[in-house]
């Protein structure tokens, strides 16, 4: 069986997380990604290691489904095999700093001269504009979209989110915008730039906080717990922010994950009101509706909290779900990954190494009917190089034991 993307040919110059993602979503469809490295490797090969000597899993998890070349393009050899690669690609993506690969001596203009139908496509952390040039990090990106000003408690901190949504969330922002490109070339013929920054990702992320902001000129927002409200969006806890309430509320032992998160959707609130031991509240006009409730949220998530506090959280969510109340059981990561529905889903999958014996990671999220995922290895560092410069471009075995020597692969 094919796979969706089988034929296209990735030049990847990515690291660390951004751009990884991304191409190893490319990989997982189908697409032959070639990792394009320093000979030192990405940083992340030793960033964060669980073992010694061999690939952290900060880079195994992120490059699956790839192939892995050196490459020092900064020597003129380097320039000289690079253009090759570039020529005999679909699609180019990279997340230097900006302007990293126009000094390299490869603008978008050198590039279409070099293969006009190619996808150009790349991840920055700002666009043009006065943050152009400001470092991005996640979390900088979270501060700098949006997220982290409505993230957290009334009267605590900005926070940021454990969803990696400036990096990762940036990638999969890349892939669509990259596909978008290869389907256009197939009407055009050429291909074309394609710029995403992680700013920009982020604040498409948190677009329903922006509309809060603009409701907030007619009044108060009743589905916020906050008592205040000022010009702009508050931190909301854990309420929903949307259309029916919910809120986070406590279960049985009390530990940090001991948790049930409860939307209390019209319908629900008789049911909910017997469950929790108060069913004269589904005929109390200062309760019966989400009218009559909006003003008391936190008083109606404590009541919850009182009944479910005294249970276990896969009791409660039993019991929830039973009268078809939304809800669900907040998972740790030692649970998720122990979770035997994502395990069957592919989510969570095991994958074989040839170094670390093998690690757990996360499937791919894309289910397509037609075009299966099997997800594999990461590459060790340079592994490719025979088959690509030799196989591929043509060198001559005595041309790659020379371009090692020289510090050129």
């Amino acid at each position: 069986m094919t796979k969706a993307l089988e034929g296209v040919r990735v030049l990847d110059m990515t690291h660390v997380q951004s751009g990884p993602s991304a191409t190893q979503l490319l990989g997982w469809l189908g697409a032959d990604v070639v990792k394009l490295e320093a000979p030192s490797g990405d940083i992340t090969r030793k960033q964060l290691r669980d073992l010694p000597d061999v690939d952290s899993l900060y880079f195994t998890m992120l490059n699956c489904n790839k192939r892995s070349i050196t490459l020092n393009t900064k020597t003129e050899r380097g320039k000289e095999i690079l253009t090759e690669l570039i020529k005999r690609s679909d699609v180019m993506v990279e997340n230097f700093a900006p302007g990293a690969v126009d000094r390299m001596g490869f603008t978008w203009e050198k590039i279409q001269e070099i293969n006009p139908r190619i996808v150009y496509a790349s991840i920055k952390g700002f666009g043009e504009g006065p943050y152009t040039n400001f470092k991005a990090y996640e979390v900088v990106a979270q501060a700098m979209g949006g997220s982290m000003s409505t993230t957290g408690f009334e009267d605590g901190p900005p926070l940021a989110t454990g969803a990696q949504i400036g990096d990762s969330g940036t990638g999969v922002h890349a892939v669509a915008g990259i596909l978008a490109a290869l389907f256009q070339r197939e009407h055009t013929g050429r291909g074309q730039r394609v710029n995403v920054a992680m700013q920009h990702a982020v604040l498409n992320l948190c677009r329903v906080k922006l509309r809060d902001q603009q409701r907030l000129a007619h009044g108060p927002l009743a589905e916020y717990p906050n008592k205040d409200f000022g010009d702009e969006v508050p931190r909301g806890g854990n309420a929903s922010g949307g259309g029916q309430p919910g809120w986070a509320v406590k279960c049985s032992p009390g530990g940090p994950n001991d948790y049930v998160y409860v939307i209390v959707q019209p319908v629900g609130w008789q049911p909910l009101s017997e469950l929790i031991g108060r069913p004269e509240l589904a005929d109390d006009p200062e309760w019966a509706t989400p009218e009559s409730r909006l003003p008391k949220l936190s008083k109606m998530f404590q009541l919850i909290e009182e009944w479910s506090s005294t249970l276990p959280k896969w009791q409660v969510l039993e019991q929830l779900n039973a009268h078809n109340i939304p809800c669900g059981p907040i998972l740790s990561t030692k649970e998720i990954i122990e979770d035997q529905s994502l395990v069957a889903n592919e989510m969570v999958v095991e994958v074989s190494h040839p170094k670390r014996g093998s690690f757990t990671t996360v499937g791919s999220p894309l289910k397509l009917s037609d075009s299966p995922v099997e997800v594999v290895s990461s590459p060790l560092l340079g592994e490719h190089n025979e088959e690509v410069y030799v196989g591929e471009l043509g060198l001559g075995d005595e041309e790659l034991r020379l371009l090692k020597t020289n510090g050129v692969i």
